[in-house]
């Protein structure tokens, strides 16, 4: 029909290139946005898209109140239901999407499914079930009191928020007095997050894969690997990076990997929809074990670095997916090894930093986003999720690509001007000849 209503999506919390697909696929779309996204500006939203600001947007309440406000909480209206998808790339707003979902009468992940994929705990217990190597794992009720904890359940362990992201409070504790001494840091912090989980230990290779599924298919999946395991940049200090192998060149990973993929995706029971998925990979055995897995695509340059290399536009196959369309995918594999990697910086107050055009001038450097402004306050690494920017880098060998993040590390932290937390006024100024080496801050009339 030539006048019918283009398909009315929404999208729970902000995602560039989710948006960007929807704009090019002519959809009408909605974009619930909570305050402390849109307090960041730092993801720019279409100018024919609808949105709808609330305080939180991993809330239902505040989710169902603001629809409700815009007349868009009926499961029918004069011409059909408000939405013909709902859709969601944030990690915190999964489970609350497939309830939503659910109410609205919309395809999404179920919150059973949801569940395990936000859960640690759970997700490793089936994922076990189905006879699948991981990590052992016990949960922590409170871990802000463990004093019931005499020993450690691994010689080895590694304690995380049972629902957390990012590698945001993860770390390595190998006795119960290390455990308080974490519970009574936490506890200090007064920290929301309670429930923790305490996994055993895992060495190897970090693994990643992403992919889509379509009506229980595995469409597409790029498989990868982090320079380091996350936890291990978080604690040295050494920023993020990663790369993915080629399909012939590195064919060897893939006959391991898709076998462990294919099970682990079933145990969980995910049938539609995107994935990022990490495998621990040892070296002198070849085994893999399972780390965990999101019912979304993943973080850092995933999304770039898989359409650099595959020519797949990761959001774009999620929106189709989530309309109940088939992605139509056109897979060519780019010779060159592509890898993305963060840009960090001491904690302390970001007074300068290189613009995106200064990085992507250097050799190789093919993509770079610089997220936190000049003037914000940078904290100390916690996590993966904590960096000034990104970029992305093209290379012959996965040794070149190696020595080009070095290179750009080098040369960003050369141009960086962080002013850290304690210093002196008589060390503050000194950063001010070297912000403005010409001026002079004279206290005397006459020179």
């Amino acid at each position: 029909m030539e006048n019918a209503s283009p398909p009315r999506i929404l999208i729970v919390g902000l995602d560039r290139y989710g948006m960007r697909a929807c704009v090019r696929l002519g959809l009408d779309t909605t974009v619930v946005c909570g305050a402390p996204s849109w307090d960041e500006g730092h993801i720019a939203i279409p100018d024919d898209v609808t949105v709808l600001r609330v305080d939180d947007h991993t809330n239902p309440e505040a989710v169902l109140m603001a629809l409700d406000r815009a007349g868009l909480t009926g499961l029918t209206g004069r011409t059909g239901p408000a939405f013909d998808a709902v859709y969601t790339t944030d990690e915190d707003s999964l489970v609350m999407v497939g309830l939503l979902a659910r109410h609205l009468g919309l395809p999404f992940t179920p919150p059973e499914v949801a569940v395990r994929f936000r859960d640690k705990s759970v997700q490793k217990r089936e994922i076990r079930a189905a006879g699948i190597a991981t990590a052992g794992a016990e949960v922590i009720d409170d871990v802000h009191d463990v004093t019931a904890i005499d020993r450690l359940p691994f010689e080895r362990a590694v304690l995380k928020p049972v629902a957390g992201a990012a590698t945001e409070r993860t770390s390595v504790v190998t006795s119960a007095a290390e455990l308080r001494l974490r519970s009574n840091e936490y506890r200090r912090q007064d920290t929301p997050q309670r429930t923790f989980v305490l996994e055993e230990f895992v060495r190897g290779e970090e693994w990643i894969a992403d992919g889509v599924l379509y009506e229980g298919e595995l469409l597409f999946y790029a498989l990868g690997r982090y320079g380091d395991p996350c936890l291990t940049a978080v604690d040295t200090g050494r920023p993020l990076h990663f790369h993915h192998f080629d399909p012939a060149a590195d064919g060897w990973a893939h006959d391991r990997a898709l076998p462990v993929i294919k099970a682990s995706l079933e145990a969980l029971g995910l049938r539609d929809g995107m994935f990022h998925l990490e495998l621990f990979h040892d070296p002198g055995t070849g085994t893999l074990t399972f780390g965990e897995c999101a019912a979304r695509r993943g973080g850092a340059l995933v999304q770039e670095v898989v359409q650099a290399k595959f020519n797949v536009d990761l959001a774009e196959c999620a929106i189709q997916v989530a309309l109940g369309r088939r992605p139509a995918l056109d897979v060519k594999v780019r010779p060159s090894v592509v890898g993305g990697a963060y840009l960090t910086a001491g904690a302390g107050l970001l007074l300068d930093c290189p613009s995106a055009a200064e990085v992507t001038a250097l050799p190789g450097v093919e993509f770079v986003r610089i997220e936190r402004p000049v003037g914000e306050y940078a904290p100390e690494v916690a996590g993966t999720g904590q960096r000034i920017g990104q970029f992305m880098v093209m290379a012959d060998s996965v040794e070149e690509l190696r020595d080009r993040f070095v290179e750009v590390w080098e040369w960003f932290r050369t141009r960086l001007v962080v002013a850290p937390d304690g210093l002196k006024p008589r060390e503050l100024r000194e950063l001010q000849h070297v912000l403005r080496p010409a001026a002079r801050f004279g206290d005397a009339l006459w020179q």
